[in-house]
Order: C-alpha cells, then structure tokens, then sequence
C-alpha cells in the first residue's frame, strides 16, 4: 500500500486528471491571527480568549506565533511557487492586538517569500475596544492598506447584547481614526439584533454613514450552533421585521452612493473589497495560521486544506513543517455547487467562461440547472452572462441548492 503524499507535495497535486482547468486564478493569502480580548456570544470562527489561555497578565506570543506563519508558509511555498499574490487579509480573532510592529515583521516575511503585487490590497481587521489614538496610523505605515472595523452597531445596549468589548464612544473614535489614516476602509455592522427595532437600525446605518465610509459590510445576526447563543439564544427580530430592516438599509446606502455588489457588502465605486472578490469569484486563497482554510488550484484539480485549529498546537505543528490536518480534492460533482456558492452572491452574478475556466468543467455539466433557475424566475442568462434576478438575490439560498449534485 502505497504511503499517504505529504500536503505539500506538488507533483502528486500536478498529477492527471479528470479537469481540465485553463489557467490558474488569481491567488490572495489570508493570515489568522487567533486571540481576542473576549469571545462574543454569536461568534464561531476560530477565536481563542487570550485571558483565558494565559497566565494573568502574560503578552501575547507574537514572535513565536509570526515564527509559526513563517514556517508555514515557506513549507507551503511548492503550492504557489511563481504565483503572484494580489491580496493579504488578516483576520482573526482580534488582529489588532498584535502590536504594529509584529504586523510590520508578519508583512516584511510575506514579501520575502511571495511575488506580492506592488499594489497588493492588504487588510486588517480591527476592534474598536483595541483601539488607542494614532495605532490604526501605525498599521498603515507597517504597510497595511485597508482597515476592517468590526463596529457591529453604534447603540451601547445593544452592543452589550452581543458581547462587545467596545462601547458607542470607543466605536465613534475608532472610525473618526480610521477615516483620518486610511484612504479606504471597512465597517461592520449587523441588524436583527436582540431586542432591535426598524428605528434603531436606521439610526445606527445614518451613524456610519455619516462618516462616508467607503465600504460597509452589514450582516443579518445568525444564530450559529456552538456558540452561546445558540445554547442561550436570545429574542430577535421577527423575518418579517428583518426583511424590511435589509430593504431600509438598502435604501440608505443607495442614497449615499454605495452600491450593493454582494449580498452583505456596499461599496463606493473603486472601493470594492478585491480580496472578498477573488473569493466570490471562486479565486484561489493560501490560509495561513489556526485553523486557516486553502482553496488551490492545479492543471487537473481544486485542493483544500484545513490547518490544526488550537493556537499552540498549530504551532508547535508549522514549526515541524507539518501545519495541515486536513486536505481533500473537490470532487467533480460538488465543483458547480461550490462554484455557486461563491459567484451567485454577487449582484452582477459571473460570466459561463469564467465558470469553465474556474472549475475545468464544461457548460453542459450546467445547462438544465440554468434552465430551471431560469423558468424560476431567479436568474437571467444573456449570452456569457448570467445574473441573479431581485427575486433570485431574495432567494439566494435556494438558488444555489439548485446545484447541489443529484
């Protein structure tokens, strides 16, 4: 029995198969960085509390966790060897509570290993109740290019509510300085929170619309399995409340001239989140640190790869050269669902050659889906084109379900 080839193993990834892909796509990286100051009751990414990990009052391991992003990525190096890179996230956790310098040292080890493009978008994901006057300044001269607030609302009890370590006041300053230090930013915010009502909402979009972000990002609060929520879930909005809170905002971000180019982002033109594009777009991403996630390309197949998601076991694995726990090939039957999962939440949909060239499959393996969603009345097809209707973009789940294989 022949042994299992290691993650990294290029020429068992390079080998034939069944697809047929006619090129590679763009390449981003995503960098995570784990810790938080506290875990939100609604939160289930990959976030640990620092405070309750480590003796009180201990710094955070930045130096030992950027040694571990560099292993990482140097053994990941065969996978994109050549590649250029058009984008950097880093997220997390709390990314801002690593120190500018640390963020200047992770930045200054990724350019000496990949081809990063010269105007690469590099974002960062910060907190408000991280925030101290002139460090958002110091992100941008590390070299970060884009900041992501993680604002979630403007109203104290309803920031209590979700566990927000911030306030109205810290929140209102953190974007006065993210506005006055970067050309383009982020905010985030969500509606149908508990105990919301429509007035609320309104008054926390007119808040961050008032600081003419260039970027928002406005999320339905989900109730997630394995968070708190979930085993305490609170009282929210009625969907019938929610929807007209989603037509609301809609509304208000139209009138301030950002457009909705993707289910939950709204943007100014030139503004659109390139790295958030390339995922749409079923583009190719490397994920570095806990509990990352990879979507690779090669000639004949589409790879992804799970990294180990407890911080100081990913650690101790990157520096053994051996960070992955998990890799699998997308199978050819799941390639049109994934590929829809992604494309069909953006409001100008995706072009059929680009579905090809993305998932080395032919048209044909999409033609009947197309045609039922077309008598649906949820997409419209024109030539290359294909586009979600209002009614498509209303029912986007069920759009997608469309595809998913028999």
């Amino acid at each position: 029995m022949s042994e299992t080839p290691h993650w990294s193993d290029v020429r068992h990834w390079m080998r034939p198969g069944t697809l047929q892909l006619q090129g590679l796509p763009p390449l981003s990286l995503y960098v995570h960085l784990p810790w938080c100051l506290k875990k939100c009751p609604y939160c289930d990414f990959n976030s640990h509390e620092w405070s309750a990990t480590a003796a009180a009052g201990a710094p955070l391991p930045e130096q030992a966790y950027l040694d571990a992003l560099r292993a990482d990525l140097e053994a990941a190096l065969p996978l994109i060897w050549g590649r250029p890179v058009h984008s950097v996230f880093i997220g997390g956790g709390t990314p801002s509570l690593f120190s500018p310098e640390a963020i200047d040292r992770l930045l200054a080890d990724l350019r000496a290993r990949v081809r990063l493009d010269a105007d690469a978008e590099i974002t960062l994901e910060a907190n408000p109740g991280t925030f101290e006057r002139d460090r958002f300044r110091a992100f941008r001269q590390a070299g970060v290019t884009r900041l992501s607030i993680g604002v979630q609302s403007f109203n104290d009890r309803h920031l209590k509510a979700l566990g927000r370590v911030h306030d109205r006041a810290q929140a209102l300053a953190a974007v006065e300085e993210a506005a006055q230090a970067f050309d383009t930013f982020n905010l985030d915010v969500m509606y149908a929170l508990p105990g919301q009502s429509l007035a609320e909402c309104e008054q926390d979009i007119r808040t961050a619309l008032d600081f003419q972000p260039p970027h928002i990002s406005i999320y339905h609060l989900t109730i997630e399995p394995n968070t708190v929520f979930a085993k305490f879930p609170p009282t929210v909005p009625e969907d019938d409340d929610a929807y007209a809170m989603l037509d609301r905002i809609t509304e208000r971000t139209g009138e301030a001239g950002l457009q909705r180019y993707e289910v939950s982002a709204y943007a100014r033109p030139g503004h659109r989140s390139r790295h958030n594009l390339n995922y749409w777009q079923f583009g190719d991403y490397l994920g570095l640190g806990a509990g990352a996630h990879s979507k690779l390309s090669f000639a004949h197949r589409v790879v992804r790869q799970v990294r180990a998601r407890e911080p100081r076991l990913y650690m101790e694995k990157a520096l053994a050269g051996d960070p992955v726990v998990s890799v699998d090939e997308v199978a050819r039957r799941d390639l049109p669902f994934e590929y829809m999962l992604n494309a069909l939440r953006l409001r100008e949909g995706f072009l059929l050659t680009d579905f090809a060239a993305r998932t080395g499959l032919p048209l044909s393996s999409l033609a009947a889906r197309l045609r039922e969603a077309e008598q649906r009345g949820w997409l419209t097809v024109r030539g290359d084109e294909v586009m979600p209707t209002a009614l498509g973009f209303d029912f986007l789940s069920d759009v997608q379900a469309l595809f998913l294989p028999d």
